[in-house]
């Protein structure tokens, strides 16, 4: 058997009649198209549905495949708990899908009663997975459910892991529908969650324009720096979706969109079509020509960067192979001291950031050294960077000018300033001109966050200057 039908589903709590109530109107539109799209889906009558939500348990390794026998949720958090649903798992299917994930080198993980307790992971259905389950319900749907969660992978991770779902159906006995929970850009209007941004309606266009016409290439290739200023929640679900589709004749729909309450809500189907069904998948000579593509910009990238940041790659790049360190080239080590942050990014996600405020060594290259090796090395957040890494690494390095104290916000501008919040022993910094930090208030509760420093608690302010480096 195969998957008999794919769907991409908003999920806001909202459009569930329970919980709109009189403000059902305003989602009135993508309310009638979840129906139209919930009956279309039961027309392929499928026994079980897969749904990827990005509000599961989210890892930064590893996608997270729900292995418990019985799953239950409710929407009791949103005032309305006889909204609820008490479904079986397929696990059979689970076993397939972590086995072929596991075969294309795309780390999964089982969330089963030992996962979920080591992390504290309530076992419990999440809203992205309840929104779209309630119109299958609502339709008649009575089958099993895979509740599987969107993770911090790669891209070409998230559309490997979509041909591991494709296989994995496939094999399967039962018909199998597939569902891509995901909610767009966050930032549509002034009084959006997220903050209004200008460019979030390109990112929402560009969505619809790529799943409109099932145009990979282009789903594939959106900026991330779009992505970030869109503060969107659902791409990673869409990539895991396309993967599994990517076949000749697949035909998509698009049912609604709207943008009320400054989020994006995107209805759409897909199928593959009857003359698909013995063609061969497209996904890996994809992912190889988007591979060549980045790889491409890297190399073009790298032929331009600045002194500083080529030491800063050779340093890094050095270490990590157990080399000897390149020399300091005059440039830097006649530079004065200053402080330095050395930012490692790999295929648009943050790989590494380590830096100082203040100089800490004797001269500028020494500095850049030292955090270069850090950011690579010692970032608590991340695992230190491998010799398999080194190829995919973009870098920046920003030169810290001297900070000044500022009397408050006001004083404070993103796009030019970085910040410095302080409460006694407790300091967070943030850099300036990151992508999808444009407001002052984001920019400070950030640095608070860095520093665990309470939204209530009073703390100093000081803002500085940088130079970067690319």
């Amino acid at each position: 058997m195969t998957v008999v039908f794919g769907g991409v589903a908003p999920h806001p709590p909202i459009i569930v009649p329970a919980v709109g109530g009189r403000n059902l109107p305003r989602v009135q539109k993508t309310v009638d198209a979840m129906r139209a799209w919930a009956k279309e889906c039961l027309e392929q009558d499928p026994e079980t549905v897969i749904i990827i939500s990005p509000h599961g348990p989210v890892f930064q390794d590893a996608i997270a495949v729900t292995a418990f026998p019985r799953l239950k949720g409710d929407l009791a958090r949103f005032n309305a708990p006889e909204v609820k649903a008490d479904v079986e798992n397929d696990l059979p299917l689970v076993s397939s899908i972590i086995a072929q994930a596991k075969r294309r080198g795309v780390s999964v993980a089982a969330m089963d009663e030992s996962l979920a307790k080591r992390f504290s992971i309530e076992q419990e259905l999440d809203h992205g997975t309840m929104v779209p389950l309630y119109f299958l319900m609502e339709a008649g749907f009575g089958g099993k459910v895979v509740p599987i969660a969107m993770a911090m992978l790669s891209r070409e991770e998230l559309f490997r892991f979509g041909i591991a779902l494709r296989e994995a159906m496939s094999e399967s006995p039962r018909r199998v529908a597939l569902i891509a929970s995901s909610d767009l850009s966050h930032r549509l209007t002034e009084d959006a969650p997220a903050g209004y941004h200008p460019q979030a309606h390109e990112f929402d266009k560009a969505i619809e324009r790529a799943f409109g016409v099932w145009e990979l290439d282009d789903l594939l290739n959106i900026e991330e720096s779009l992505c970030e200023k869109a503060g969107e929640c659902g791409y990673r679900s869409l990539l895991m979706m396309a993967g599994a589709f990517d076949r000749p004749g697949t035909k998509s729909r698009v049912y609604s969109y709207e943008g009320p309450f400054g989020v994006g809500y995107l209805v759409g189907s897909v199928t593959s079509g009857e003359e698909a069904g013995h063609a061969p998948a497209m996904g890996e000579a994809r992912l190889s020509r988007y591979i060549q593509g980045r790889r491409a910009q890297i190399e073009k990238s790298r032929a331009g960067e600045s002194v500083y940041v080529r030491f800063a790659r050779q340093t890094l790049e050095a270490h990590v192979c157990k080399e000897p360190l390149p020399p300091i080239p005059a440039e830097l080590a006649d530079a004065d001291p200053a402080g330095v942050f050395v930012s490692i990014k790999m295929q648009g996600q943050l790989r590494g950031c380590i830096g100082t405020i203040s100089p800490t060594q004797e001269s500028l290259g020494e500095e850049i050294r030292h955090n270069a090796i850090s950011a690579g090395t010692n970032d608590p957040r991340f695992f230190p960077v491998e010799e398999d890494e080194l190829d995919e690494l973009v870098y920046s390095v920003d030169v810290l000018m001297p900070e000044e104290p500022v009397a408050s916000m006001n004083d404070l501008d993103p796009q030019r300033y970085g910040v410095i919040v302080r409460s006694g022993r407790q300091q967070g910094l943030l850099l300036p001109m990151l992508d999808g930090v444009d407001t002052v208030e984001e920019q400070v509760g950030i640095a608070r966050q860095k520093a665990g420093i309470p939204a209530e608690k009073d703390v100093a302010l000081s803002r500085f200057e940088v130079v970067r480096h690319r």
